[in-house]
């Protein structure tokens, strides 16, 4: 039996990075390895200057909320700034870019319905210690 409501902590959140160079890291909340649920929900974490690599995914949605910090979302050549309380969503199909341009880091809250192997591409990369700075994004507490 599957719990009914399954709960978590900021602090006791793990990061990956998918890749060891990669200038994005994602801070796992809830995904069908580790909680059976058939989406991805990350909170991911862009170092200053850091960006996802152009990608598009074939069936899934992917939905970004800006927690805080700045940058820029391409999606089919079209740019669009985003910052703190910003929301967007990326069909399936469409070549995208999230990139912050800052000196300070950019905290998405990022949904990807379904799941279209995200997951596993995030908790098959590098291990990241989350810095106190990213746990206070977290927590709501603001940065550290």
């Amino acid at each position: 039996m599957t719990a009914p409501v399954i709960g978590k902590r900021a602090k006791d959140l793990r990061g990956f990075r998918i890749a060891p160079n990669d200038t994005n890291y994602f801070a796992c909340l809830f995904d069908p390895l580790e909680d059976g649920v058939s989406f991805t929900l990350v909170v991911e974490i862009f170092e200053p200057g850091g960006r996802t690599p152009p990608n598009t995914h074939q069936a899934a949605e992917e939905c970004f909320i800006v927690l805080a910090g700045s940058g820029k979302a391409y999606a089919d050549g079209a740019e669009m700034p985003i910052g703190p309380g910003d929301a967007f969503v990326l069909r399936p199909g469409v070549e995208h870019i999230v990139l912050n341009d800052t000196n300070e880091k950019l905290y998405c809250l990022t949904l990807m319905a379904p799941n279209e192997g995200f997951a596993e591409l995030i908790r098959n990369g590098t291990p990241v210690d989350l810095a106190p700075e990213d746990i206070a994004v977290l927590t709501g507490a603001g940065r550290a």
